[in-house]
C-alpha cells in the first residue's frame, strides 16, 4: 500500500525565491542528508547556478507526515514557459509565492491565468518575509485581489531561513487533492520531460496517470508507435532512486534504452499493453517558436557534432526546433526556432558547455505568414524565403498582447517606450495605488532583441513584462538585403517595416564599418530594398608605405609607385573579395 500522494509546482517570477524555497522543502522533509545538502539543489546545471535562474523543470519527491509530495520546480522566465506548461499538466496543485518587496509581477500572472485554466488547486505563499523592505500585509492586499482569496488563505514564509515552511507543507496536503487514476486500468504514463544519457539512452520523465509500472517489462510509445524496454525505473530524490514498481499518480523516471532521440516525443503516451494500446493521454499542445536565428559551426568539420548535439538537445527542449540551411558566408548550419532571446543564448551556450560545440548565431528574426499572388499562404522564417516582390500580396507579421507590470512613476517612460515600439494602447489595471499592469498590443520583433533591457533601464529595474502571441496582422514589410562590396550576405538579410528602412539599414552598416576589418581596397557597405540603395557606409582601403624603401632621387620615383598602388587598389575593388571573419556575425548579434 503506498502512502498517499500529492503533486504540485511552484510558479513564480524571476528570482522571487522558487529554488530557495524548495532547498528548505527539501531539507526539512530529510530528502537529503546534511551533507549533501547544497544551495539551489534543484538546479542541476551549472548556467543556472551561475545565472540565478531555473532553466529547466526539475523534480523531487519528498516524505512529510506520512504522504509523498512530488514536487516539480519549474523556471520563471517567459521564454521557458513550456517547461511551466508541461509542468502544471503533470500535478495537481501550485504554490503561487510572491516576493514580499517585490510583489506580483507579469511573468507571475500569465503562469497563474495557465494554472488557473487547468483547474489546479492556487496557495497563495509570500515568502522573503524577512528581508528589511518586506511588506508582507501590502503584499497579501495584492494577492486577495487578484485571486479573490481570503485572508486566511495566504501564507507567510522565508524559504532562505525555513520559516512558514512546514506550514506550507501541510497546506499543500490539507488543500491539494490526491490523483485521480484508477490503479486497475491498464497502464497509461504521459512522458513531461526526456533527457540523454550517453551510456543508458533516453530517460523518460513520465507521471503514472492510471495502472502501474514495474521493470524490467515490454513498453509501448502510443503516439510514436515504437516497443522498447523499460530498463529500469525510480522516482527522484533529487537524483534518481531505483525502484521496483511506479503506482498510479506518482512522478518518476523510466529508462528506455533507446538510441535514436526522435524515437519520443514530449507528451507521448506510455503503455504496457503493446497489442491494444489503450486511448492516448491529452499530451501537450504543440508550442510554436516566433523567434529564428541560424547557428553555424565554427568549423565546417564540426557540421556533423553539431546535427547530433542539436537533436539531443531537442529531446529535452521541446520548445526548440531545427532544420538544415546552408549560407554561401558560413556553410553548412541549422535554421532554428527559439521562443525568444534568452531561450537562444541559453541554447548556444548549452552547446558550447554540453558538448564543446561554440556556434555562430545570426542576426534573430521572427516568423512571418506570406501570402502570394497564387492565393498561397504559408509560414516564412527567414528573409531568404521571401519570393520575388512581384509576387507577395500580403505579408503579416506576428503581434502579441503585452503586460506591463510597473510602479505609478514610470508609466509615462514605458507609454513612450512602448508607442515608440509601434505599440497599441488597450487598458490599464491598478494592483494597487502605486503599482499598475500597462496592457499593449505590440509587433513581436519589436520586443524580442534590446524592448526588456529598455524597459528594465527607464524604470530604474521596478517593472517587468510578460506577453502572449495573438496572431499575424498585415503590414508594410520590405526585405533590406546587406551588400559589402556588391556581393550581398544573406545572413544579414532582415524584414523592416518601410518607414524604419533607412535608419535600420544605416545602424546596420555604422555597426560593420566597425566590426569587419580593413582591406586592401576600400570597401561599401550599403542597405538595398528591392535594388534601392537606402544606406551606405564605406571601410577606408589600408594605407600600406610602399614608399617606405627608397632612399632619395627624384620625386617621379615615389610618385611612381603612389600611381602604381592606386591601380592595383582600383582593380582589387573591382575584383577583389571581402573576408567577413564569423566574429563579426557574434558581435554584431551582441550588440544587437
Amino acid at each position: 500500500m503506498t502512502a498517499p500522494i500529492r503533486n504540485f509546482c511552484i510558479i513564480a517570477h524571476i528570482d522571487h525565491g522558487k529554488s530557495t524555497l524548495a532547498d528548505r522543502m527539501i531539507e526539512v522533509t530529510h530528502t537529503v542528508t546534511s551533507r549533501e545538502m547544497k544551495e539551489q539543489l534543484l538546479d542541476t546545471m551549472d548556467l543556472e547556478r551561475e545565472r540565478g535562474i531555473t532553466i529547466k523543470l526539475q523534480p523531487v519527491r519528498m516524505d512529510w507526515k506520512g504522504h509523498t509530495l512530488n514536487l516539480i520546480d519549474t523556471p520563471g522566465h517567459v521564454d521557458f514557459g513550456y517547461e511551466v506548461s508541461r509542468s502544471l499538466a503533470a500535478v495537481e496543485g501550485a504554490l503561487l509565492l510572491v516576493d514580499a518587496s517585490q510583489g506580483v509581477q507579469a511573468q507571475t500572472l500569465s503562469t497563474l491565468y495557465q494554472a488557473l485554466e487547468q483547474g489546479l488547486t492556487i496557495i497563495p505563499v509570500i515568502n522573503k518575509i524577512d528581508l528589511p523592505h518586506a511588506e508582507p500585509e501590502r503584499r497579501a492586499a495584492e494577492l486577495i485581489k487578484l485571486l479573490g482569496c481570503s485572508p486566511d488563505e495566504i501564507l507567510f514564509a522565508s524559504g532562505k531561513s525555513g520559516i512558514g515552511v512546514p506550514e506550507i507543507l501541510d497546506a499543500v496536503i490539507e488543500r491539494i487533492e490526491p490523483p485521480k487514476g484508477d490503479p486497475a486500468k491498464p497502464l497509461r504514463a504521459l512522458v513531461f520531460d526526456c533527457i540523454y544519457d550517453p551510456f543508458r539512452g533516453v530517460v523518460a520523465y513520465v507521471r503514472i496517470v492510471d495502472g502501474s509500472l514495474a521493470a524490467p517489462s515490454k513498453i509501448l510509445l502510443v503516439q510514436g508507435k515504437k516497443e522498447t524496454e523499460a530498463q529500469e525505473i525510480g522516482t527522484f530524490a533529487p537524483r534518481r532512486i531505483h525502484r521496483e514498481r511506479l503506482e498510479a499518480g506518482e512522478i518518476g523516471y523510466i529508462i528506455t534504452g533507446l538510441k535514436e532521440v526522435g524515437d519520443i516525443g514530449i507528451g507521448d503516451t506510455i503503455t504496457t499493453e503493446t497489442k491494444t494500446p489503450p486511448e492516448v493521454l491529452p499530451g501537450y499542445r504543440t508550442v510554436i517558436p516566433m523567434v529564428f536565428a541560424s547557428l553555424y559551426p565554427l568549423e565546417a568539420d564540426e557540421y556533423p557534432a553539431l546535427r547530433d548535439s542539436i537533436a539531443k538537445l531537442k529531446l529535452n527542449d521541446a520548445a526548440l526546433q531545427f532544420v538544415p540551411e546552408h549560407s554561401p558566408a558560413l556553410g553548412f548550419g541549422f535554421r532554428c526556432g527559439f521562443l525568444g532571446m534568452l531561450h537562444l543564448e541559453i541554447v548556444s551556450e548549452r552547446l558550447l558547455r554540453e558538448y564543446n560545440l561554440d556556434v555562430i548565431a545570426t542576426i534573430p528574426s521572427v516568423a512571418y505568414e506570406l501570402t502570394t499572388s497564387d492565393g498561397v499562404t504559408r509560414i516564412i522564417e527567414s528573409p531568404a524565403d521571401l519570393p520575388d516582390p512581384t509576387r507577395i500580396t500580403s505579408l503579416a507579421e506576428p503581434w502579441v498582447k503585452l503586460e506591463v507590470v510597473t510602479p505609478g512613476s514610470g508609466i509615462g517612460a514605458i507609454m513612450e517606450l512602448a508607442n515608440l515600439r509601434r505599440g497599441i494602447y488597450k487598458n490599464t489595471q491598478f494592483l494597487e495605488d502605486d503599482r499598475s499592469i500597462l496592457i499593449y498590443e505590440i509587433p513581436l520583433a519589436e520586443i524580442v532583441t534590446s524592448f526588456y533591457d529598455d524597459l528594465k533601464s527607464i524604470s530604474s529595474g521596478y517593472a517587468s513584462m510578460s506577453y502572449e502571441i495573438t496572431g499575424f496582422r498585415a503590414a508594410d514589410l520590405v526585405k533590406m538585403d546587406i551588400l559589402v562590396a556588391s556581393n550581398p550576405v544573406e545572413a544579414l538579410s532582415t524584414i523592416v517595416p518601410r518607414n524604419t528602412a533607412e535608419s535600420a539599414g544605416r545602424k546596420i552598416c555604422t555597426r560593420l564599418k566597425d566590426l569587419i576589418p580593413k582591406h586592401q581596397f576600400e570597401v561599401a557597405l550599403q542597405a538595398t530594398i528591392n535594388g534601392k540603395i537606402v544606406a551606405r557606409e564605406s571601410i577606408s582601403a589600408m594605407r600600406k608605405d610602399v614608399t617606405a624603401k627608397l632612399y632619395g632621387g627624384d620625386v617621379t620615383r615615389k610618385n611612381k609607385l603612389l600611381e602604381k598602388q592606386k591601380k592595383g587598389k582600383a582593380r582589387l575593388k573591382q575584383f577583389g573579395n571581402v573576408s567577413i571573419p564569423s566574429s563579426v556575425f557574434v558581435e554584431l548579434l551582441r550588440k544587437e
